[in-house]
């Protein structure tokens, strides 16, 4: 299995933030056909995401499987720290609490075969205007994360 670093979809909703700081986007593509709801249960479900989920209960923001399902079939509108900003039936574009970072999925169809995408973006503070030092500090960290964790949804489906 391959993730890839990769351009963003001409219809990603993570798109409106190219501009205004850090985005990234990443792809595998699967042999299989994947529904979306299928896709955001199987990352959000991942013994990966779980430790997170687990570090946020600490930050009062918990979250279940039953509420992973809940998101999955569009039926929330808050999931553990993440607001849902806009969703689609083909992709999800959440904001975190703090308003500096997004998160992004989304699911394209290919012949026989479907790309999963997992997107982030962090903008700047509002006071500053700069990313900060712990954001330049944890990006090596991010890339290989975001990696991780896509893998780790695709061995869950």
């Amino acid at each position: 299995m391959s993730v890839r670093l990769c351009e963003l979809p001409e219809n990603a909703f993570l798109q409106r933030y190219i501009d205004v700081g850090h985005t990234d986007c990443y792809a595998v593509d699967v042999a299989q056909g994947v529904t979306f709801a299928d896709f955001v249960t199987a990352f959000y479900t991942t013994w990966l995401f779980k430790l997170e989920r687990a570090v946020l209960r600490l930050v009062k923001r918990p979250s279940t499987d039953a509420e992973v399902a809940e998101l999955a079939a569009g039926t929330c509108a808050r999931f553990a720290a993440w607001d849902v900003e806009e969703r689609a039936p083909d992709q999800i574009l959440m904001r975190d609490m703090a308003g500096r970072t997004r998160s992004w999925l989304q699911v394209m169809p290919l012949d026989s075969r479907t790309r999963l995408y997992f997107g982030s973006a962090v903008v700047p503070d509002k006071n500053s205007g700069k990313m900060g030092f712990i954001f330049h500090a944890l990006m090596g960290f991010h890339k290989l994360y975001s990696v991780m964790l896509l893998k780790a949804a695709v061995r869950n489906l």
